[in-house]
């Protein structure tokens, strides 16, 4: 597809390292030479789990036992039997919320900022109506509170009723023939052409429109240079496809970048009187495109013609009469050219509504799409999903670390962060921006990584690592379990 002007988003790199730990451990222990130290690594790694998942078990304990309390479907039965008062309950749910953002946080979840927010609505993608959330649903405390006792820089305006966190940038296409959003986009040039004309435009324009001028994060001048731990993205949009006959007649491919991950969290305004909802909503999606990013809001409000359409319909009308009316007084009235008038506003106004049709049955299929392909898990299963990712993601970044102290020596934290970065790069052609200093501090606490008196870190070897960890409780399983079994 041919676009008369490029669109990039910038990106910052994430921490996530996007390599599957089975893959991650094989593949480092086949850069090993000896097959006895390939061993002894493979053990480690082994131990290196056990022990990570070990450290976490109890938190993550606390966070599913409180959950239980706010999970919307059986809560309230288990916050009845626990018979508290409405201020511990205040208590244990603020608890909650402190360790689900710890969780959030170590899983690499960022909270979408209203930059992020601005870019996603600065485009359209296959979402081609104006979403918005029905507030009076939605409670505005839960939240509220929390962000006033936990400070987070770059909040959101919505951060009191809802939070969205996304993870991960992914690239989504779709190629179709897109007849109805072709001809909407020659009737916009068209419109914008007449109200630049006129001058009508300061009169319509859209503080939207304003927004996106401002946005940092989307710039045609952006280099590599400027920002070079960054990721640029391209969006294609119909609107900004260049008007041909091949362009028109023939199937496109638009492309909009992905949040990999988002997870929305809430709560519902309580209806009745009297009678407090607990319910706490986390709902996880995947492959959302940032333009539709509308789909994953809650308490969506029914999409209706908006303002602008209205505008459009009463503009058009006004001018069908003054035409026909003007064409009526002159002596040589001629049937066929108000007839070719009213047609058009017919046309156009007819045009303007089975647009909306179309947009809303798209719509209901994106929802649908959204709640059945699109939505990973929500409740319990989310935060099992997250207390996982978080082990995992943990693990990879020790035995990374381990891996490049081991096979290059002493070496500084800002020596280790690049290595552990360049070898995740010349391995797996993957980039992250590596979090050194957390794997640091576990090697350190497993007391198999030290300092020397310059500030060098280095690391034990395999066999006397494995020593210092020890056999695990798994390992003592296993064996007994293999005893028994023989």
């Amino acid at each position: 597809m041919v676009s008369s002007k490029k669109e990039v988003i910038r990106l910052e790199r994430e921490a996530v390292i996007p390599i599957l730990k089975p893959r991650l451990v094989m593949s480092l222990a086949n850069l090993i030479e000896h097959s006895s130290d390939r061993a002894e690594f493979l053990k480690l790694c082994k131990r290196v789990e056990y022990t990570i998942r070990a450290w976490y078990l109890l938190q993550f304990e606390d966070l599913m036992q409180l959950y239980s309390l706010f999970d919307p479907v059986h809560g309230a039965q288990k916050l009845e039997q626990q018979n508290l008062s409405e201020q511990e309950i205040d208590v244990l749910e603020q608890n909650f919320l402190s360790y689900m953002f710890k969780v959030m946080d170590k899983s690499n979840f960022k909270i979408c900022s209203n930059e992020e927010i601005d870019v996603a609505h600065s485009g359209q993608y296959l979402l081609n109506l104006p979403i918005t959330v029905d507030e009076s649903k939605i409670d505005k405390n839960l939240l509220k509170r929390y962000f006033e006792e936990h400070h987070h820089d770059n909040l959101p305006d919505f951060a009191d009723k809802y939070v969205i966190f996304r993870r991960g940038i992914g690239i989504d296409k779709t190629s179709d023939y897109f007849i109805m959003e072709k001809v909407d986009m020659i009737i916009s040039r068209l419109w914008a052409w007449i109200m630049r004309v006129t001058r009508l435009g300061k009169v319509f324009s859209r503080k939207s429109s304003v927004r996106i001028k401002n946005d940092p994060k989307k710039d045609d001048e952006i280099t590599n240079e400027e920002f070079p731990d960054d990721l640029y993205v391209e969006r294609i949009r119909i609107e900004n496809l260049e008007i041909s006959l091949r362009n028109l007649a023939s199937k496109i491919t638009i492309q909009e970048p992905t949040f990999d991950r988002i997870i929305v969290v809430y709560r519902r305004a309580s209806t009745k009187k009297g009678e407090k909802d607990r319910g706490i909503h986390v709902k996880h999606f995947k492959n959302i495109p940032m333009a539709d990013m509308e789909l994953v809001l809650p308490e969506k409000k029914n999409p209706s013609l908006t303002p602008m359409d209205w505008v459009k319909f009463i503009v058009s009308a006004v001018v069908g009469l003054v035409a026909v009316i003007g064409s009526i007084e002159t002596p040589q009235a001629d049937f066929w050219v108000m007839f070719a008038v009213l047609s058009a506003v017919i046309g156009y106004c007819a045009k303007i509504y089975f647009t909306f049709q179309a947009n809303m049955e798209a719509y209901q299929n994106l929802i649908t799409q959204s709640m059945y392909d699109k939505q990973l898990d929500s409740g319990k299963g989310t935060l099992l999903h997250l207390c996982d990712d978080v082990i995992q993601q943990e693990v990879k970044e020790v035995i990374i670390s381990f891996f490049i102290l081991m096979e290059q020596g002493k070496a500084t934290l800002e020596d280790l962060d690049l290595q552990c970065e360049e070898l995740i790069k010349e391995e797996f052609g993957a980039s992250c921006n590596f979090d050194v200093d957390d794997a640091v501090h576990k090697l350190e606490k497993m007391g198999i990584v030290a300092r020397d008196s310059i500030g060098r870190y280095y690391c034990v070897g395999l066999k006397r690592a494995n020593e210092i960890i020890g056999p695990t409780t798994e390992e003592l399983v296993l064996k007994a379990t293999m005893e028994h079994g023989s």
